[in-house]
């Protein structure tokens, strides 16, 4: 199992594996072709409610996590290819926020990383 997690204003990389963009919205500013992405996830990000609710307002971050780990409960459809990507390959989760510690992304790949430790190898 290989996760990581990079904004996706940084120069791709070989080491990235495959880049999916998790995020609802296209990153301001970057044209598609300079994205280098593999896959484009608009499903799997929060919902526009709890992004406005979030306003990547730090001291929000837990009720975050919780509120955003809730929606992806409800819908493990958008989210399981991924997870199954992440098994057998390395995956960059990318995203488009400034700050790099409280996003999608970082609750996203501990997200994750808690549903693939749970259920082992397959």
């Amino acid at each position: 199992m290989s996760l990581a997690v990079k904004r996706v204003y940084e120069p791709p990389s070989p080491k990235d594996g495959y880049r999916v963009l998790v995020d609802r919205l296209w990153p301001r500013g970057l044209k598609k072709e300079n994205a280098a992405l593999d896959l484009w996830m608009k499903d799997v990000g929060p919902s526009r409610e709890l992004r406005q609710w979030f306003g990547h307002e730090p001291t929000r971050w837990e009720g975050f996590r919780h509120r955003y780990a809730g929606e992806l409960d409800a819908a493990p459809e958008n989210w399981q290819a991924l997870a199954e990507k992440a098994r057998r390959a390395r995956v960059t989760l990318l995203f488009g926020a400034r700050d790099e510690d409280h996003n999608n992304a970082v609750a996203l790949k501990a997200y994750l990383e808690n549903y693939l430790a749970a259920h082992g190898p397959h």
